[in-house]
């Protein structure tokens, strides 16, 4: 193997170059129009147009990329993560090609990376696990009568994706139906494939994962264990390795069934097996990734072990030769998204107008843009992770306070309040009370509102923004107001959307995948009206009042932009 193609972008693209420099290989870059300048295609040793604008036009594109691969002259391909990483049509088109796949074989992908056959391996090597349906559900009826036998709240997952996507936990058995349709769009939207499956969701779990690495000769390790509990929308924002507070029995019984799993499966390369872990110290198999993680940087940081040359040396068929590995010290990864925590963690696209990165002492951060770039509404959020390590726990918040505080990003929102705010958060710092659903249920949000014009809005107050002239010069004018009574009542039930008298309007760049409710229907507060999709994530908006839908200017398949007014609701 001399050269890699790396079928990704952003900051595991330059992640894999970097790897590959290390390693001695050659790197080629793929990318899509709007990719054209982006860091990874500059830092490659050569770059291709995929020629398309979409993720479906480009990373998403099996024939392209193996086109390009054969032009290029690359010896294997890199999927990194998201994308088709998991996807085992491409990984068999890579190895028809000739080409080394640096991954799991096709075989093993399809075993693992389907939830339902993953569920059935865990359960024949003994792994702990919660009830569910052996096979994919065909409709929402089989979601409710599980339901019924086994109690709420159940997860509706989807049977093929990852990250967050596909995945609705149902509270009430009416929400059901819905939650079951999102899925499976999500899924669609993200896999390509809308088959979901139905478990037992524990209330208020941490989620705990191993990263494992194992040979083409059967030999297993662990390199070390991984909290991610912190999570918005069930996609991860904070990581940390070791995963702390578990007993030896819990750590014991993690390492032996993900070996089990993995060698079950025939598995070689790296992969991460999940699982979540109750308030009373139960533990269940969730699922395994069969890729990269975008935590692996922990993993690596706390035992010095590059897992993508690793990923390198299982593919051109070397031993491991070592055992599991010791673990020194501690290590904590932020993913700094373009999202407004203000905003409920809502997609913000944008140009990035400022760039400064932290330095110092256990200071590392992945980064895939620079100052200048536009971060458009087709790919995942994440601009960078800042990851942070140290001789212990309290060690690793004390730098990441000082490097937090140092990292500044100027022109579009980003997470970096969140990771500030959620470092004086005691149930994170210091009792450890986090769980998936943390943020959504009990994180006191009171991070403001990333506003226009670089004005910061509170995010308890509605606002309008209007452009004054008096005497010849010109003002803009940011007029607060007291939070409305129904939107106040919105939040609490979780619901999305800007409110403006009777208008609905868009809370983000997004596309419109559902219209809920047509022209001239009468909704109920709190109604689903219009759902949205941006960077692979939905978000519903529901009624802000009670009466009639009008002006609906909404239709499915169309991109609106932030602000904009979809439909109108109406006193009946």
């Amino acid at each position: 193997m001399k050269s890699v193609l790396i079928a990704n972008r952003g900051e595991i693209a330059v992640r894999i170059i970097r790897a590959c420099k290390d390693h001695g290989l050659k790197s080629i870059a793929v990318y899509s129009d709007e990719d054209r300048g982006a860091i990874h295609t500059l830092s490659a040793d050569a770059a291709y147009s995929l020629n398309g604008l979409t993720a479906a036009q480009t990373y998403l594109n099996i024939e392209k990329i193996i086109n390009v691969a054969k032009e290029s002259g690359a010896d294997a391909i890199h999927p990194g993560y998201g994308f088709l990483s998991e996807n085992a049509n491409f990984a068999q088109a890579v190895v028809d090609a000739g080409l080394i796949w640096i991954g799991p074989s096709p075989e093993a992908i399809r075993l693992l990376g389907d939830k339902v056959s993953a569920r059935k391996i865990a359960a024949k090597v003994g792994a702990p696990l919660v009830a569910g349906t052996a096979d994919p559900v065909d409709g929402h009826e089989e979601v409710t009568a599980f339901a019924k036998e086994y109690g709420l709240p159940v997860a509706i997952k989807a049977a093929h994706g990852g990250g967050g996507r596909g995945l609705k936990i149902a509270r009430t058995m009416e929400e059901i139906p819905e939650l079951f349709d999102s899925a499976v769009r999500e899924a669609i939207a993200g896999f390509g494939r809308g088959e979901c499956f139905v478990e037992r969701y524990l209330d208020r779990p941490r989620h705990v994962e191993t990263q494992v690495l194992v040979d083409s000769f059967g030999d297993a390790v662990v390199i070390s264990s991984r909290d991610c509990s912190l999570q918005r929308r069930h996609q991860k924002l904070v990581e940390e390795a070791p995963a702390p507070f578990l007993t030896d029995a819990q750590n014991a019984e993690l390492y032996r069934s993900s070996k089990a799993i993995m060698k079950e499966a025939g598995y070689v390369g790296a992969g991460t097996c999940e699982f979540l872990v109750g308030l009373d110290g139960t533990i269940s198999f969730l699922e395994v990734n069969t890729r990269l993680q975008v935590e692996h940087p922990v993993s690596e940081e706390i035992t010095g072990i590059d897992l993508v040359r690793e990923q390198f040396r299982i593919a051109m068929g070397e031993h491991l030769g070592y055992e599991d590995p010791v673990i020194r010290g501690h290590s904590m990864e932020f993913r700094i998204n373009g999202e407004d925590p203000g905003r409920s963690f809502l997609p913000a696209p944008g140009r990035i107008t400022e760039w400064r990165l932290p330095s110092g002492p256990g200071v590392r951060v992945d980064a895939g843009f620079k100052s200048g770039d536009t971060i458009g509404g087709n790919f995942d959020s994440l601009l960078a992770k800042l990851i942070i390590t140290g001789n212990s726990r309290a060690q690793v918040i004390e730098r990441a306070r000082r490097a937090l505080a140092e990292f500044h990003i100027g022109g579009l929102a980003t997470a970096l309040p969140f990771h500030r705010a959620i470092l004086e958060d005691p149930a994170f710092t210091e009792d450890f009370k986090v769980y998936t659903s943390y943020i959504e249920n009990e994180f006191v949000n009171e991070i403001p509102v990333f506003g226009k014009s670089g004005v910061h809005l509170p995010s308890h107050a509605a606002s309008e923004h209007f452009v004054a002239e008096v005497n010849g010069h010109r003002f803009d004018v940011v007029l607060h107001a007291p939070e409305p009574i129904h939107k106040r009542h919105r939040a609490k039930k979780g619901m999305s959307g800007l409110v403006t008298g009777d208008g609905l309007t868009s809370p983000m760049q997004g596309t419109v995948v559902k219209i809920a409710a047509g022209e001239g229907d009468f909704v109920e507060i709190g109604d689903l009206v219009i759902v949205l999709e941006a960077m692979k994530m939905e978000q519903p908006l529901m009624a802000h009042k009670s009466g009639i839908v009008t002006n609906l200017v909404a239709i499915i398949g169309e991109n609106v932009l932030n602000g904009a007014r979809l439909c109108d609701i109406i006193d009946a």
